[in-house]
């Protein structure tokens, strides 16, 4: 059964678009927030000087340091204020969400509706303030300890003073980064978080592709090689954009109803179960466990004891211990977004309130274990197919030295990210037009009369 939803969505008037002054006032403010973003990421930390580490990064660039810097938009190359972009948010997000399913005083929030919302959120600020002081000041220690091919220090003058501002200068990046990414949640167009993700890989495609056809020039790369990376690439945007918007739909029945004297048809819909429910979570939240705590043992590494040197070494982008890690927290956020975003238990009862039913199932209990058995199958074949998405092209790009942009994670993320996008695109359009029809249907009532 079509919604009219998905009617009025087949059938949209992009005439619409020119008439809808909230939504182009939206997009607008999101196009700006995003260039507001982009300029902080030229902003550098102060007492660094940027030819060593230039050099220094050129040297380090093809690890896992790269993969962070594409990830922060390039900011973490030029050691800006938002060389940690977004990350340790997202790592606080993690800690919450994970301390809600041990902590009962963290539990008995999600209970309190809005005000609960409120106090999580503002525990999840504050514990991206501790994560950032923490990681800047292993970065503030790890930069002092860097040095250039002339073993000149990539710190104009290490010390405390350095350290403080380089702190302070982190956690203000960080958090206005935050700040914004809310407020473009809430007076723009999509999710912030994500959006300030997928804007810092979209600006580093073109110096990927750069890159890639220099290697071909050089002849380090064969061009039939090029060409089936490409080939690569396009079949993974297929692939996602395929796997994204299939759908497992459950029909639900609904008995007849007596209206009007009269006994109705017995009613059906369906219940959509994704078979990614979790979206780009996963991958997100892995690499940021994963790239904060290998960037600062890469960065340490240099002048760090041995086993700093050697962890390094085993957590290189591509190495088979940072692979089964990457694996293993891909498909374990995908069990444990799926287990919060889908309550099969509350969705039976929400199906035996209304009268629904799943054929040859019995409301309640046995409904909520067949969701759950469902569910369980799904999320299964999501993590196979994320952890697939996501290693095999690091494996196949790290052994050919190709920029990060171009592997399944990073694609995942704009894919994804972009699609829903231009869903809460449709979504304001729609709304629109459900508004025109309000006021149409007003004005000719008022006519008859």
């Amino acid at each position: 059964m079509v919604s009219l939803a998905e009617k009025m969505a087949a059938n949209l008037d992009m005439s619409a678009f020119g008439k809808a002054e909230e939504l182009k006032k939206r997009l607008w403010f999101t196009v700006l927030a995003l260039i507001v973003f982009r300029l902080g990421t030229f902003i550098p930390l102060p007492g660094i000087d940027p030819k060593i580490l230039s050099e220094i990064f050129a040297r380090n660039s093809g690890g896992i340091l790269g993969m962070f810097n594409m990830f922060a938009g390039g900011a973490l190359e030029r050691m800006t204020i938002f060389a940690l972009n977004i990350m340790p948010y997202i790592s606080a997000s993690i800690i919450i969400q994970l301390g809600q399913s041990v902590i009962p005083s963290l539990q008995a929030l999600k209970k309190e509706g809005e005000a609960g919302h409120r106090k999580v959120t503002q525990y999840t600020r504050y514990l991206t303030v501790l994560i950032t002081i923490i990681q800047g000041y292993g970065i503030a220690v790890g930069l002092e300890g860097m040095k250039g091919g002339a073993g000149l220090s990539a710190v104009i003058d290490p010390g405390f003073v350095f350290r403080f501002t380089t702190i302070v200068s982190l956690v203000g990046g960080t958090m206005f980064i935050v700040w914004l990414g809310e407020q473009i949640t809430a007076r723009g167009v999509g999710n912030g978080s994500s959006l300030i993700i997928t804007v810092g890989i979209i600006a580093n495609i073109p110096t990927a592709l750069a890159q890639t056809f220099e290697l071909g020039r050089v002849g380090s790369m064969s061009a039939p090689l090029i060409l089936g990376l490409l080939a690569m690439v396009l079949g993974l945007i297929y692939l996602i954009v395929l796997v994204e918007r299939a759908q497992r739909k459950i029909t639900i029945q609904y008995p007849k109803r007596q209206v009007m004297g009269r006994m109705g048809a017995s009613e059906s819909s369906h219940l959509p179960l994704k078979i990614n429910p979790t979206g780009v979570i996963p991958p997100i939240f892995a690499s940021s466990l994963l790239l904060l705590p290998i960037t600062i043992a890469n960065l340490s590494a240099e002048n760090g004891p041995q086993w700093v040197q050697d962890l390094s070494q085993m957590l290189g982008h591509g190495q088979p211990l940072y692979l089964a890690l990457y694996a293993f927290l891909i498909a374990f956020f995908a069990f444990f977004y799926t287990a919060i975003v889908f309550n099969p238990e509350e969705t039976a009862d929400n199906l035996k309130k209304h009268g629904g039913f799943i054929a040859g199932i019995r409301p309640g209990k046995n409904t909520a274990e067949y969701l759950d058995y469902v569910i369980t199958r799904l999320t299964v074949l999501g993590a196979v197919y994320l952890v697939g998405l996501c290693i095999l092209p690091e494996i196949l790009i790290s052994k050919l030295s190709v920029p990060f942009v171009l592997g399944g994670t990073t694609l995942l993320i704009v894919v994804q990210v972009t699609m829903d996008f231009v869903g809460q695109l449709q979504s304001h359009l729609i709304a629109y037009q459900y508004e025109s029809l309000i006021k149409k249907a007003s004005l000719a009532n008022r006519k008859k009369r």
